[in-house]
C-alpha cells in the first residue's frame, strides 16, 4: 500500500459518497443531461427540446382529470387462452409486467372530471407490454365507454401502443371490431369521443379505435401510424419524406387535428368538452 493509498483511507471526507442512480435523465432526443426532479416537475418534457416522454397511466391520469376522480376496476378475461410460448410463457410475462407496473394489465380508465367538465378518461400505459392491445385491453376500453354512456359524459382515450397482442392472436385482433362498435354507440348517443395520441400509437391500435374519434389530438412528435416506416419504404421501393407518422407531419395532412403540448392538454380538452358539451345541455 503505497502512502497515497494510506492517506486517502485516513480521510473520512474522501469516503465513496451513495449518490442516486436516477439523479440524471438523458433526453432520448437531444441527449442533453438533466436533473430527473426537474425533467419529472416540467411533465417529462424536455424544456431544451421540449422533447414528451412516455408517462404511465396514472400519472396520465392525474395531469388530465380534477382531484377525486375514481379509477374502473379492470375487467376480469381469460389469460393465455392459447397457452402461447415463446422463449417464456406468456403467464410469466403477464407476472413480469405486472411486477413493474401498478395495474393488471395496459389500459386503464378513470371518471371524473376535467376543469368541471364530466369525462371518462382511459389511458393505454406503453410501459405494461408495450401497451399490446389483448383482451384485458378490449374489455377495459368497452367498459369506460360503457360507463361514458352511463354518465352520458364524454369519452377520452390516450393512445400508446406498438399493436395487437401477440400473444393472443386472433384474439387481440377482435378487440378492433369490438372497440369500433362501442366508438359507435358512443356516436349514436351523441357523446363526445376524443382521442390523444401519444408515443407511440401504432398497429392495430392505429386501424381501430385511436383513428374513430370526433377530434384527434397528438401530442408534440408522436410517431402515428400502422406499419413501420421501414416496412413501408421497402414495400413501395420510395424514400419517405422526412418526418413522416409524426404528428406534425399527419396534420399538416389533415389526419390529426391539432397538436397540443402536454402542459396545455387539460386545457385544450376541457375547452373541447364546453363546445362539445353546453352547459345548458349537460
Amino acid at each position: 500500500m503505497n502512502w497515497l493509498t494510506r492517506a486517502r483511507n485516513a480521510l473520512p471526507f474522501l469516503g465513496k459518497r451513495d449518490t442516486p442512480d436516477n439523479l440524471w435523465t438523458k433526453c432520448p432526443a437531444c441527449q442533453e443531461m438533466l436533473f430527473t426532479k426537474d425533467y419529472e416537475e416540467n411533465l417529462s418534457v424536455c424544456p431544451k427540446c421540449d422533447y414528451h416522454g412516455r408517462i404511465g397511466a396514472d400519472r396520465r391520469l392525474a395531469l388530465l382529470l380534477d382531484e377525486g376522480y375514481e379509477v374502473l376496476s379492470q375487467p376480469d378475461v381469460r389469460e393465455d387462452p392459447l397457452k402461447f410460448r415463446d422463449t417464456k410463457k406468456y403467464t410469466e410475462r403477464l407476472k413480469q409486467a405486472r411486477a413493474a407496473n401498478p395495474h393488471r394489465d395496459a389500459f386503464t380508465a378513470a371518471a371524473g372530471t376535467i376543469d368541471n367538465r364530466p369525462a371518462v378518461v382511459g389511458v393505454q400505459d406503453f410501459g405494461f407490454m408495450g401497451g399490446s392491445m389483448g383482451m384485458a385491453v378490449g374489455e377495459a376500453f368497452c367498459k369506460g365507454a360503457e360507463e361514458a354512456l352511463k354518465r352520458r359524459c364524454a369519452y377520452v382515450v390516450v393512445t400508446a401502443a406498438g399493436g395487437a397482442r401477440m400473444q393472443e392472436g386472433i384474439l387481440s385482433l377482435m378487440q378492433m371490431p369490438k372497440a369500433t362498435v362501442m366508438t359507435r354507440r358512443l356516436k349514436e348517443a351523441g357523446l363526445p369521443y376524443i382521442v390523444v395520441l401519444t408515443d407511440p400509437t401504432t398497429g392495430g391500435v392505429t386501424a381501430s379505435y385511436a383513428m374513430l374519434g370526433d377530434i384527434h389530438i397528438a401530442e408534440p412528435g408522436a410517431l402515428i401510424g400502422f406499419a413501420g416506416q421501414r416496412v413501408i419504404q421497402d414495400t413501395i421501393r420510395e424514400q419517405l419524406p422526412d418526418g413522416f407518422q409524426r404528428a406534425e407531419y399527419l396534420h399538416r395532412h389533415g389526419m390529426v387535428d391539432m397538436v397540443v403540448d402536454r402542459h396545455e392538454l387539460k386545457g385544450t380538452l376541457a375547452d373541447l368538452l364546453e363546445y362539445l358539451e353546453p352547459a345548458e345541455a349537460a
